[in-house]
């Protein structure tokens, strides 16, 4: 739902944004209530299926933002040369992790949203201001 909802901002930047799984074992569709809460707020994203993060995803300007402290830990694990990792919460400057709506019920992911929609304004407000500085 971030890259989507990143993808729905006005940004001052060129900065590309791609979704990837830490736990991918095969190529899944978007899930459906994440598809819902994203059509009840006129977004869509069409086409989408799950992907691993992979090596080649990663060089030395990505910046790679989690929604968890756990997931954060295993991509630096996963990935050693990984250098611009943060939770997205820590990148804007807060504490916590966002709540990892899967298997949730639809208000779940309707709680994600609100979250992610707040801290991914926040994440595109940050990166305008670096970029602008």
């Amino acid at each position: 739902m971030a890259e989507t909802i990143y993808r729905s901002m006005e940004t001052n930047s060129d900065i590309t944004v791609t979704s990837r799984g830490l736990v991918v074992l095969f190529s899944e569709p978007f899930n459906p209530k994440a598809d819902t809460v994203l059509k009840n707020h006129n977004l869509e994203l069409e086409g989408h299926f799950s992907k691993p993060l992979k090596n080649s995803d990663i060089d030395e300007n990505t910046l790679i933002l989690t929604m968890t402290e756990k997931q954060k830990q295993s991509v630096i694990e996963d990935f050693k040369d990984t250098g611009n990792i943060y939770t997205i919460k820590e990148f804007v400057g807060e504490s916590g992790d966002v709540t990892d709506p899967y298997g949730g019920t639809l208000i779940d992911y309707e709680d994600c949203y609100v979250e992610l929609a707040r801290l991914v304004k926040k994440t595109v407000y940050k990166l305008n201001e670096e970029e602008n500085a």
